[in-house]
């Protein structure tokens, strides 16, 4: 059972009528949420710290540091979302798009970090389609060196996440939610539409 807030804010972003500013305002709020979700498996410690009143132990976060991949250009917007809860992470980035014709992914642009070997690394896109271009990403970071990856994305189909399953069983999903199927084009129904242009005001 989804959270009421994902509930909510999922059907605002689906519907037409949300304007750009409201669309990045909600994309941003559901990243929060769902980073949430997508960060609990990270490792914790006890540390001794000082309070106004008294000294005590705390939890903090302890072993591999974390890395953000948004795949461009909509995993952009999820951005922002990430970074406010995990201001240390270190960024990179994965530049895709769809040919249109063959529905596979054409890489353009890639930039890491250097260290992404090290660290956690969280891929951000909001949809989760046929799963090529996520399966690409992947692909991407673990050449790089990365063995610990996770997604977030904010729709999927059920065709992307059994590829992403097949190709790549050690990549857990995190999603606010799961669609119905793909359309002819390759669009996930109901979905939202094109969430780059919805993003950046773009047809």
């Amino acid at each position: 059972m989804l959270h009421p807030l994902v509930q909510h804010k999922l059907g605002l972003l689906r519907d037409v009528t949300t304007t750009t500013q409201m669309f990045r305002q909600l994309v941003n709020e559901l990243t929060l949420l769902l980073t949430y979700e997508a960060t609990k498996h990270l490792a914790d410690e006890e540390a001794e710290i000082e309070t106004p009143l008294e000294q005590t132990t705390a939890r903090r976060i302890s072993g591999k540091k974390v890395a953000i991949c948004p795949i461009l250009r909509a995993g952009v917007g999820m951005l922002d979302g990430v970074l406010s809860l995990i201001p240390g992470a270190r960024v990179g980035f994965i530049g895709l798009y769809r040919n249109e014709e063959t529905l596979e992914p054409v890489e353009y642009y890639v930039k890491l970090p250097n260290d992404i070997a090290d660290r956690d690394v969280i891929l951000l896109d909001p949809m989760l389609a046929t799963g090529n271009s996520t399966a690409a990403a992947v692909v991407t970071v673990k050449a790089a060196g990365a063995t610990s990856v996770r997604l977030i994305a904010l729709i999927a189909a059920p065709e992307g996440i059994e590829r992403i399953h097949r190709d790549h069983p050690d990549v857990s999903i995190v999603v606010a939610a799961i669609d119905r199927e793909l359309n002819e084009k390759g669009y996930i129904v109901p979905g939202l539409g094109d969430a780059g242009d919805r993003l950046y005001g773009t047809k």
